[in-house]
């Protein structure tokens, strides 16, 4: 797919089609992430980053579920 830089105010800006916005699953005012690959760039709607806290903190919760439960009392 092809995309063309146009000028946005005073930057420099591209429009997203429907369809590649209906692949990433956003809309307007839904942010994106941009990762740097060694081929390229990758385009995502989720944070990357964010999504590897979120597995370190569920691995802990298993392992801590009963520490957890005794806190929440």
């Amino acid at each position: 797919m092809k995309l063309k830089i146009t000028t946005v105010g005073n930057s420099a800006g591209v429009v997203l089609p429907k369809e590649l916005l209906a692949k990433l699953r956003v809309e307007k005012g839904d942010t994106l992430y941009v990762t740097e690959l060694a081929d390229g760039i990758k385009l995502a709607s989720y944070d990357p980053e964010f999504a590897a806290q979120m597995d370190a903190a569920e691995k802990v919760m298993r392992r801590r579920r009963t520490l957890l439960r005794k806190l929440a009392e």
